[in-house]
């Protein structure tokens, strides 16, 4: 079975609307990125000037340049293993790797949400990435679920960033514990942890602040908000998300540097894919950083923001092509 056929039995286990969103939001990505490829492929010739035209290719779709070179090396041994001549061939081979790569070491990439108790979901990142958006998105993902979920508004230097989360909150449904600005950030995690637990909640997401003028205050202050996290529930913050634009490319990549080595990381939220041609950014956080990208943004619409899963995202990628190579062995 065929690489292209394995990948599209597993994207048909999810819906149909989940599989449209990935395409349509990845649309940009997939036009610059495989229609260079098919440029190159339709030259017919396998050699050096091949693989340097790929390597130019996913530099310039922001896949990183360890990881183009990575990604080529392996194509190379591909290749060779299978004495492959043809080079519409190479494309089922790509298809594989990239999902290989997306999906890390370990598969399970899922959020570790507690059962029966209290989970908290920090939220770093600069600001101007969709941090707060997509903390609304999140809470109306989870509200659905049933889940009570609760928001704490821990970026308090920001002018009108705490007015934007009570806006959401109120817009799905859930409350807002906040305090006055220019408040301590600890304090207010302090005052939510107590809430949430005492109103019985599932799910506590965080805001933080995102200014980098000072970088050396920020970070410190992140490092005291998950200390405060710490202390109140052991474990906690079960999950701490870097929030990213992905049509920054690579200064994306440099903001994950930056915040990884203030806090660990658990994942990453990848917002704006679907207005960006260089979505391989994903790929560079992922393999650089050996984090896992957790959610996608797709799009405006609140069920936008959508878990990431690797098999969808290559399958939007390379669609089409899945499409006919399928077509044509009916």
């Amino acid at each position: 079975m065929s690489f292209f056929k394995k990948l599209k039995e597993n994207v048909s286990k999810t819906t149909e609307s989940v599989t449209h969103k990935f395409m349509s939001g990845l649309s940009k990505t997939s036009a610059s990125l495989v229609g260079a490829m098919d440029s190159v492929f339709a030259r017919g010739k396998i050699d050096e000037e091949m693989y340097e035209e790929l390597e130019d290719i996913l530099i310039g779709a922001d896949v990183g340049v360890n990881t183009t070179l990575e990604i080529v090396d392996r194509l190379r041994q591909e290749v060779k293993a299978h004495r492959i001549k043809d080079p519409t061939e190479l494309k089922p081979l790509m298809s594989e790797i990239l999902v290989e790569l997306l999906r890390g070491e370990d598969e399970a990439t899922g959020m570790n949400i507690q059962d029966g108790q209290l989970s908290v979901i920090l939220f770093v990142g600069v600001n101007g990435v969709g941090k707060t958006t997509t903390i609304g998105k999140l809470a109306h993902h989870y509200n659905q679920q049933g889940k009570k979920v609760l928001l704490a508004a821990g970026d308090t230097f920001r002018a009108g960033a705490i007015e934007q989360l009570e806006v959401w909150g109120e817009r799905v449904g859930v409350d807002v514990i906040r305090h006055q600005a220019g408040s301590d950030p600890a304090a207010v995690m302090y005052d939510a942890i107590q809430a949430a637990q005492a109103r019985g909640a599932d799910i506590l997401l965080c805001d933080t602040a995102g200014r980098l003028q000072n970088k050396v205050n920020l970070m410190e202050e992140l490092k005291k908000v998950h200390r405060v996290i710490g202390r109140e529930i052991e474990g906690a913050p079960h999950e701490t998300l870097l929030v990213v634009d992905s049509t920054t490319g690579q200064n994306a990549m440099q903001q994950a540097k930056l915040f990884h080595d203030a806090t660990h990381l658990t994942g990453i939220v990848l917002t704006k894919m679907d207005g960006t041609a260089k979505g391989g950014i994903a790929l560079a956080i992922r393999r650089e950083l050996e984090v896992p990208v957790k959610w996608i943004g797709l799009g405006e619409q609140m069920d936008d923001l959508q878990p990431f899963d690797a098999d969808q995202f290559v399958h939007a990628l390379f669609g089409e092509d899945i499409e006919k190579e399928l077509a044509g062995t009916e």
